[in-house]
């Protein structure tokens, strides 16, 4: 079983505080991989809050991110290149159109138009790689790819209550849909995972994470089932 890394932060902290502490967290992070300043680096971090704050959202928020941040914090000690994880993280989902298909890549744009007057071409293409593959159509190649993918989805492991929750701030994302139009969608994203091998790509999250995420999901289906969405 893995111990749990040194640099965990506390999953429960939703003082006032917190957004300070977010802009301080992104600013020593842009500044250590690039050659930007910090007053850039609080800039950039400015832009994303203000897209993670976009009235349309209720689930791809900065609390996603954060989330995101108090997984990747526990699981560190085992990434190849913790930096670019989690800048990767950082960006993944800054730019968020309900329905649009290149959400991924338009975020991954994004990081690339910040960093590439002051990142290295290597960091550069990392990070890039890492936010495509959080579109989550195929296995990552590289490891730290798969941290992310699996940081992404750890939501699936959550006691059904808040899982169910977040589904439903999913589906309030997409106001402008019908559910005969939504739930389809959202089948074939559920049985494409619940026909991997394993749920999640690491260990780490396997130990930690898979039986909860596949009862969970398969709580979704049946759910989605008894509603009519069996066929897609």
């Amino acid at each position: 079983m893995f111990e749990q890394s040194r640099r965990s932060s506390n999953s429960s902290d939703v003082s006032a505080e917190r957004p300070d502490r977010d802009g301080t967290r992104f600013a020593a992070l842009w500044t250590r991989c690039t050659k930007g300043a910090p007053a850039l680096a609080f800039a950039i971090y400015a832009k994303l809050a203000e897209l993670y704050g976009e009235p349309h959202r209720r689930y791809h928020t900065l609390n996603h991110i954060r989330r995101c941040l108090d997984e990747f914090d526990r699981a560190v000690e085992w990434m190849d290149e913790p930096d670019a994880v989690e800048t990767a993280l950082w960006f993944h989902d800054a730019i968020y159109v309900p329905g649009a298909k290149d959400n991924e890549w338009r975020s991954a744009e994004l990081f690339r138009q910040y960093a590439d007057q002051c990142a290295d071409r290597a960091f550069r293409q990392r990070v890039h790689d890492f936010i495509m593959a959080t579109t989550h159509r195929e296995q990552p190649s590289q490891p730290d790819a798969r941290f992310v993918v699996d940081i992404d989805l750890a939501s699936f492991g959550l006691p059904w209550d808040e899982f169910e929750h977040d589904g439903r701030d999913l589906r309030a994302e997409c106001v402008g849909m019908t559910d005969d139009e939504y739930y389809p969608g959202q089948m074939r994203f559920l049985l494409a995972l619940q026909n991997r091998p394993a749920f999640f790509f690491t260990s780490y999250f396997r130990q930690r994470y898979e039986q909860i995420a596949r009862a969970n999901m398969q709580r979704a289906i049946e759910s989605l089932r008894a509603r009519g969405y069996g066929k897609v």
